[in-house]
């Protein structure tokens, strides 16, 4: 056996590894969100149900590796040093295009990557094979790979977001019809029937999804395959009478409905999706033991089709680590936030901006709405709306939305998926999971006007992801597989590094920003003590950081110097970016202030305003300086220079006596920052009527005056919200004080 087969497999079984942390952090939003958001429990409690899912779910997955070893393509005309490259490529590409998706914190399929990597990697082998042999043309290519396959999930993925949509809202709709937000009355009568369908429904989930593999010719699956109907009737009675009889004991039977939803998806995720992580490492380790057992690198590889059980203790491996990612990574979390600022209750603050096709899709609705308004009966709408009278902030539980929402979300999800798995039709468990909880949002309105537009956005972003992930996937795979293939082993060793390096580099990256995000995370306040010490501390660091990033921004105008200056839009637009989320957090903070403390907020919103346009004005200097020397345009002339590196000065000292001020919160410096400001404001009246002059008499490029005048706009303009938030931030303390 070369050497090099050998590094191939340990790659494999690398990235294999590497996949699991990976699949997790992708994949937890799953299983995660609806309890989360709900907080039916504490996250501890929901992160151990979730655990003991995986764990047996792993331990029943060994069914599910067909997949791999000839799902997508026929092993049998494959040689073993093909099919090695084949698996490497898949690995290779699966890693990074997950790895990338986690980055953007966008959910996607793990399932879809799989069978577009192997896709994609089976064709470019394929034609590598084919094209060096003459006996074998092109039009041969569909005894190689299996299209189909691919094709039927591209269609379930397609059925599987609008129908789970459709049902997210229809169902909570219904919900919340009957039981209204303030549901604990009503429950208390019809609670254990409406949960007996959900236990029932998991239940059903559990067993054909997670569990069939397991139990199959079992007494039990036969019997609920031969009577569907009459079998989930019995499981109906039995749940409800067992939780009408825990309700007797005051026991919120919502959360128990809850975490046993959490259980039944951990556990198919782990048991159906387990193979999209280490299906193909266990593939190629079959195949390189075949070929050591026989001493033949040559052989062809048809034993792969046969039906192999996976190794036990390899499964269990397996879910182990991807219990332990689930508990440990820092970034195991950041998908279920997409999922969760999408359906919040709460106003969104704007993250995915605004589309042409959000706002259409916002004015269609909004006409059919007028249209079944206009036909609707007025008693009708009354108790509609009054269904949907959603609760006060201080009667929330504090979470995302409530039990109730959590409840159909799983339920929801796991009758689809049932449905899906009993009838053999492939069925996403991402696109599911995250189609229904949009549509329950839309239903529970929690897509107001305020709101649907720009958490439409959120969705097509998030569904056309789904979509690039299959061309993605496939991309990716056929290029890496076609340069091993034609490369030989130096390419085998080098690309693997390569991605190596890049995984490695990338997750190093990650771990540090979501350290930092941790480090940085801000105690939401409440009461006007709460506002006073997060505002000095935002309004000191922010400042220092406008005075660093302007006189950098100056000097290397001056020098030309292109890269100092992409670094300093990249920080001027993040530094913008947080005070823009800043204001945006005034709303919520005004709802919770008492009555005596209006004038204190009223004072930190203008301090809040203040340092947006700041920030702003910083853009509107550094962007244009940029792409001023970006473009190769004329630089600046010596006068110019000579008068900006005055202004920067006068500028430097003014933010200096500035910060002091802000720092200290010693405030006996405003007049003579007054003084100092004026005096700017001469000097650059002077140095426009110099510059005016100048382009009278044609001593400037055109480029170059548009450039400086903007500066100089610019700059008096930040110095005077500058001087504004000094006097705001004064007023904004002594009001407290007074108070």
């Amino acid at each position: 056996m070369e050497y090099i087969y050998t590094f191939m497999l340990v790659v494999m079984i690398i990235l294999a590894v590497t996949g699991l942390f990976i699949g997790v952090m992708n994949d937890a939003a799953n299983f995660l969100n609806s309890a989360i958001a709900s907080k039916a429990a504490p996250l501890k409690i929901i992160m151990a149900v979730a655990s003991v899912g995986i764990l047996i779910g792993a331990a029943t997955s060994s069914g599910m590796m067909e997949v791999a070893r000839s799902g997508m393509f026929d092993p049998a005309n494959f040689t073993f040093r093909d099919v090695m490259i084949l698996y490497l490529s898949v690995m290779l590409a699966n890693i990074i295009l997950l790895d990338v998706y986690n980055t953007m914190g966008l959910p996607t399929s793990t399932t879809v990557a799989l069978v577009f990597c192997l896709l994609g990697a089976a064709l470019a082998v394929s034609i590598v094979v084919i094209t060096s042999n003459d006996a074998i043309s092109l039009a041969e290519i569909g005894r190689y790979i299996n299209s189909t396959r691919a094709m039927a999930i591209v269609a379930g993925i397609l059925l599987s977001v609008i129908l789970a949509f459709s049902c997210g809202s229809l169902v909570m709709y219904l919900s919340r019809i009957i039981f209204s937000f303030r549901y604990h009355t009503v429950f208390k009568r019809f609670g254990a029937m409406w949960c007996g369908a959900s236990f029932t429904a998991i239940v059903y989930f559990a067993l054909f999804k997670g569990l069939k593999n397991v139990l199959a010719g079992s007494a039990v699956i036969r019997f609920i395959d031969e009577h569907t109907v009459l079998a989930l009737a019995i499981v109906w009675v039995i749940c409800t009478a067992l939780l009408y009889f825990l309700q007797l004991f005051k026991i919120n039977i919502l959360k128990i409905n809850i975490l046993a939803g959490t259980f039944a998806l951990a556990l198919a995720f782990a048991g159906n999706d387990l193979v999209n992580f280490v299906g193909v490492p266990v593939a190629g380790y079959d195949s390189y033991m075949m070929a050591r057992a026989s001493g033949d690198t040559s052989m062809t590889m048809g034993a792969l089709a046969t039906d192999v059980s996976a190794n036990m203790y390899l499964l269990l491996i397996a879910g182990g680590i991807m219990i332990v990612t689930l508990w440990t990574s820092k970034r195991a979390l950041s998908v279920s936030k997409t999922e969760l600022s999408l359906s919040s209750q709460d106003e969104s603050d704007g993250e995915y901006g605004s589309t042409a096709a959000s706002r259409g899709v916002v004015r269609l609705a909004m006409h059919i709405n007028s249209g079944l308004e206009a036909i609707t009966p007025r008693f009708v709408k009354e108790f509609i709306a009054s269904r949907f009278v959603k609760l006060p902030e201080e009667e929330r539980n504090g979470g995302s939305y409530d039990l109730i929402r959590a409840t159909v979300n799983l339920t929801t999800s796991a009758i689809l998926i049932s449905i899906a798995t009993s009838l053999k039709l492939p069925l996403s468990t991402t696109y599911v999971c995250f189609m229904v909880s949009m549509g329950s949002s839309l239903a529970d309105k929690a897509w107001g006007r305020e709101s649907a537009v720009y958490r439409i956005s959120g969705v097509l972003t998030v569904v056309s992801g789904w979509f690039v992930t299959g061309f993605g996937a496939f991309l990716i795979a056929f290029v890496v597989a076609l340069v091993l293939m034609y490369g030989g082993n130096i390419a085998i060793i080098a690309v693997s590094l390569l991605c190596g390096w890049m995984l490695l580099r990338s997750n190093l990256k990650k771990n540090k920003q979501a350290a930092d995000d941790g480090s940085r995370k801000e105690h939401k306040a409440e009461n006007a003590e709460e506002i006073i010490s997060q505002s000095i501390a935002e309004v000191s660091e922010t400042m220092s950081q406008v005075t660093r990033i302007y006189d950098r921004t100056m000097i290397a105008t001056f020098k030309e110097n292109r890269k100092v200056l992409r670094e300093m839009v990249q920080q001027s637009e993040e530094l913008f970016a947080k005070s823009r989320e800043r204001k945006y957090q005034i709303m919520p903070i005004l709802y919770t202030i008492k009555d005596n403390e209006v004038n204190a907020a009223y004072y930190y919103a203008q301090v809040v305003d203040y340092m947006n346009e700041i920030t702003k004005s910083l853009v509107h200097i550094t962007r244009p300086c940029f792409e001023h020397i970006d473009n190769n345009h004329e630089g600046l002339s010596k006068e110019q220079i000579e008068e900006l590196m005055k202004i920067n000065d006068d500028v430097e000292n003014i933010f200096a006596h500035v910060n002091n001020t802000l720092k200290r919160n010693d405030f006996s410096e405003v007049e003579y920052i007054v003084g100092l400001r004026d005096a700017l404001f001469e000097t650059i009246s002077e140095a426009m009527t110099n510059q005016l002059r100048r382009i009278k008499h044609k001593q400037s490029s055109t480029k170059a005056s548009m450039l400086y005048i903007t500066i100089l706009n610019e700059t008096k303009t930040m110095v005077l919200h500058s001087r504004n938030l000094v006097k705001s931030q004064k007023y904004f303390l002594s009001h407290n004080e007074e108070e």
